[in-house]
């Protein structure tokens, strides 16, 4: 359950990076994109491979959106007035999100299996035998 409600994100995200009309929309999908990935690198158990990739991608990608505004020269005031004709649009999609949050946070789970994560095996390699 869990893998597709961070795959079917990711893979949307992915197509709209390549059918965005607007190059700033399109510069900011692929953030969805390292943050939906980062959660199913963390379902895979690598925890340092999580943190470090979205840190480094969304910092090339802020880089490239400034690149994007600078090179198309785009007015922040155009953007702003298509941005308006989206709000109610946005409210129910905002509205679904959060029921969704709750629906899902409601249900009771199962509590998983007590394992040493990569961190807590890191810990004690580095540390074996110290006090």
């Amino acid at each position: 359950m869990i893998l597709f409600v961070l795959l079917s994100p990711a893979l949307v995200s992915g197509l709209m990076v390549v059918r965005a009309k607007n190059p700033v929309h399109s510069v900011l999908f692929p953030i969805l994109v390292f943050c939906d990935t980062s959660g199913l690198l963390i379902l895979l158990g690598l925890d340092f491979s999580a943190m470090i990739s979205p840190v480094v991608h969304i910092g090339a990608i802020a880089v490239s959106f400034l690149f994007v505004v600078m090179m198309f020269n785009i007015q922040i005031a155009e953007i702003h007035e298509e941005v308006l004709c989206y709000l109610p649009v946005s409210g129910i999609i905002g509205l679904i999100f959060w029921w969704e949050m709750f629906f899902i946070l409601d249900i009771e789970t199962i509590p998983l299996l007590p394992t040493h994560r990569n961190t807590t095996s890191l810990r004690y390699t580095v540390y074996a035998g110290k006090p």
